[in-house]
């Protein structure tokens, strides 16, 4: 955005009142005394989840007990769901799937993307990811290098191997994610997507820190796979399941390698070997976790009910004011800002390295802002603006420094690192 950061309270208060998203904070229950910039790690229980999850537990499974697979459409939910996720990172019908969780769905997809790369050209047995994404990216892609036992392998791309020196005749699939988790910085999808492609190479993008906060259009990006997790941004609930997308086009070349019955053609023919179903379809597995997977649906309806531009707009807004306060009065601290300055290339939270910055953060806690820390030494506030405003980070800011201006975090209860949140 072009407009200038407010710099007072009252010019805070002034946008909030102002702000077209202000009533989408009401969809949310969120404590007294607390602001919260954690729902990059986990978002906020939506006002309706109760009564969903309410419905499911007394009425679909209580009263319609097995009946319900039919009646209340359970082994219908997975694809019905992911078509209604589909309009948040611009897919289409059919093309997406909530199920499982991110890590098996990456897997799944890695696995999809190796055996057609393999039917093409041997010679490509190279997996590219990068050394700051988040762990289980990189831990799927060596796993399954290592399960596969082929001479299959994995290349980190760095500062000092950047993903277009990294890009080679014997690079199969691409895995990044398309915001980094520690400090926020964004891919250009489409045109990362296009130089993997001219190299020969398929893509498969994480989505688990965009989905509902930053525009995807994985259709008109031309990717190949992407996955996902709906606790963050889309407020599935604590471990609700993930999802995973892939171009009509890679559906029906292979199948994923955990061919559960739910990917058959004919899961209740019982049949002795598999056939997998057309379509995304055949990247179910098992039986699913109806109950947590009923409450992504919550979540889902408040997202789809906000413009996408709107968030957008007010994520720049927000990141673009906590980044300019801190800016001012930062003075002789040890705060280095990690994430983005540019617009084009930041996501939707913010990013500082402190030497103490898991001390802070849990002193920060302490007063009711929940931010979280993520090794090493880095502070991560996430701005995700359905439920926040600009008084909310005026405040989270303002708590940040009497933290550090009166080093509260310097405290034995602090320091001691029981857990990390």
């Amino acid at each position: 955005m072009d407009q200038a950061p407010p710099s007072t309270l009252d010019a805070c208060a002034a946008a909030d009142a102002a702000d077209p998203l202000r009533r989408f904070r009401d969809e949310f229950l969120l404590p007294d005394g607390v602001i919260y910039l954690d729902g990059n790690s986990l978002g906020p229980r939506p006002r309706t989840a109760l009564g969903v999850a309410t419905r499911v537990m007394e009425d679909e499974w209580g009263t319609g007990l097995i009946r319900s697979w039919n009646t209340a459409g359970w082994f219908e939910l997975p694809g019905r769901l992911g078509d209604k996720l589909a309009g948040l990172i611009g897919a289409g019908p059919g093309e997406v799937v909530i199920t499982d969780t991110t890590s098996l769905n990456l897997f799944k997809a890695l696995a999809a993307a190796l055996r057609i790369q393999q039917a093409a050209d041997p010679a490509r047995t190279v997996i590219v990811t990068e050394r700051d994404n988040f762990p289980t990216d990189i831990y799927m892609a060596e796993g399954i290098a290592d399960f596969l036992n082929q001479g299959y392998s994995v290349r980190l791309v760095d500062d000092a191997l950047p993903l277009a020196a990294a890009l080679g005749p014997d690079v199969a699939v691409v895995a990044l994610s398309h915001v980094n988790y520690r400090t926020g910085a964004m891919w250009d999808m489409p045109g990362t997507t296009a130089k993997v492609h001219d190299a020969g190479a398929l893509v498969v993008w994480d989505l688990a820190h965009a989905a509902g906060a930053v525009p995807v259009d994985l259709r008109d990006s031309g990717a190949d796979f992407a996955v996902g997790c709906t606790y963050k941004y889309l407020n599935g609930g604590p471990g609700s399941p993930a999802f995973i997308w892939v171009h009509a086009g890679h559906q029906d070349r292979f199948w994923q390698p955990l061919s559960g019955w739910w990917g058959h053609a004919r899961p209740f023919a019982m049949e002795d070997s598999y056939e997998p179903v057309s379509g995304i379809g055949r990247f179910l597995c098992g039986t699913q976790p109806i109950v947590s997977m009923a409450l992504v649906e919550c979540g889902l309806d408040v997202s789809l009910a906000a413009e996408i531009d709107a968030v957008r707009a007010k994520s720049l807004a927000l990141t673009d004011l906590f980044i300019s306060l801190v800016a001012a009065r930062r003075g002789d601290h040890p705060l280095e800002l990690i994430t983005p300055l540019d617009h084009g290339v930041r996501g939707s939270h913010v990013s500082y390295k402190h030497p103490e910055g898991y001390a802070v953060m849990a002193a920060l806690i302490a007063r009711g802002v929940i931010g979280d820390y993520r090794e090493p030494h880095v502070l991560r506030f996430g701005i995700t603006p359905l439920y926040l405003g600009f008084v909310d980070v005026w405040n989270a800011v303002d708590a940040l420094f009497d933290v550090l201006d009166n080093r509260l975090w310097d405290a034995p209860q602090f320091r001691e690192r029981l857990k990390v949140t």
